[in-house]
């Protein structure tokens, strides 16, 4: 089969399409033919050796897909041939106390597809049957991709850690973002006011379009006042934030007396200055995030589905350009999701995977 494989770690010119062998599905996986496959900062993390350094190479990254069931494992029960299904990113053991208590993220075992095994920057992918659901029928594959990983992790964020009550006022840091564009609208439909930030005015115009209330441009040096401002001088009540050191302090200062920051990554460096006068005087409480429970992505679909949550699709490039799209997303060139169009064959086709 046909992928896209990360021969070295460094820069987006080391990804090359090349061919491998086509897996097969084990018992209770099922193999899909990817139509569509999207791009996350974990794949540039992965790429330059930052998360998972110890990773054999080569290795193919990705792990957003959507696509069409190919084959299926001894044991499959839910889905057939045919089917088109959206995949779970997240894999972990299933049977510690962690899983059995829906909190499979928390799995001493926990993997993420094209992290710790080969993703989706390829034609074919095996999964467990259980990281499987079906796509929307209203969405196209390039939207279904779009969802899992960032919609898991933001949802996470906004519903589980920071628990967003209607008429709080949250602050949403890198509008832009895959996370973020889940983020404002999860924390909409969850009735608070959303202030959004970003690093240009045509970012803060979409994020206003995407439902944000307030919008905030973070390159002026004032940034935070401007959040204390237009919350009546109190600050944001929870902040999605994953922008790292250099905005931290920031973030910090905007943020209310007993406020609470979820934080799901560090994009601009990964050592802050944590001003620890302000945390433990003005009781703000600073949560840790990754992904979420596969759990989440149930209810996530049904809004999808529903319209009160979309994806947001910035790029589709086919899969050779997989370079690229890592250049689009490493430059903050786009708002929303780079997404891999893998294959162009109609859902009902029959095609034979290469030997």
């Amino acid at each position: 089969m046909k992928a896209v494989v990360m021969e070295a770690r460094g820069g987006p010119e080391v990804l090359k399409v090349a061919e491998v062998p086509t897996p097969e599905p084990g018992p209770k996986e099922v193999r899909i033919r990817v139509k569509a496959a999207a791009l996350n900062h974990l794949d540039i993390w992965v790429r330059k050796g930052v998360a998972s350094p110890k990773l054999p190479l080569p290795h193919i990254l990705g792990a957003d897909a959507s696509g069409v069931v190919d084959a299926v494992g001894p044991g499959v029960t839910g889905f057939v041939p045919g089917d088109e299904v959206v995949v779970n990113p997240g894999l972990s053991c299933g049977h510690c106390e962690r899983c059995l208590a829906g909190e499979d993220n928390l799995c001493p075992k926990y993997e993420i597809l094209g992290e710790h095994r080969f993703g989706a920057y390829a034609e074919y992918l095996v999964v467990p049957e259980v990281n499987l659901l079906k796509k929307p029928p209203n969405l196209s594959f390039e939207e279904a991709a779009a969802i899992p990983l960032t919609f898991l992790t933001a949802w996470q964020m906004v519903v589980d850690k920071l628990q967003v009550r209607p008429g709080e006022d949250v602050l949403v840091m890198a509008a832009g973002s895959g996370v973020s564009v889940a983020a404002i609208q999860i924390a909409k439909l969850f009735g608070a006011r959303v202030i959004a930030t970003a690093g240009s005015e045509e970012k803060l115009r979409k994020a206003k379009e995407l439902g944000a209330d307030e919008t905030v441009n973070y390159t002026h040096p004032d940034w935070p006042k401007e959040v204390r401002r237009l919350t009546s001088g109190k600050g944001a009540d929870k902040v999605v934030d994953h922008t790292g050191a250099l905005y931290f302090e920031g973030v910090i200062r905007a943020t209310a007396n007993g406020g609470r920051i979820a934080i799901a990554g560090a994009s601009s460096g990964y050592e802050g200055t944590l001003p620890f006068a302000h945390v433990f005087f003005r009781q703000l409480s600073i949560l840790g995030s990754t992904m979420g429970s596969k759990s989440r992505l149930f209810p996530i679909l049904r809004f999808v589905e529903q319209g009160r949550l979309k994806p947001v699709v910035g790029q589709v490039l086919p899969l050779e350009e997989a370079a690229e799209g890592h250049r689009l997303l490493e430059e903050r060139r786009i708002f929303g999701k780079v997404v891999l169009r893998v294959d162009q064959s109609s859902p009902g086709e029959s095609k034979t995977p290469p030997q």
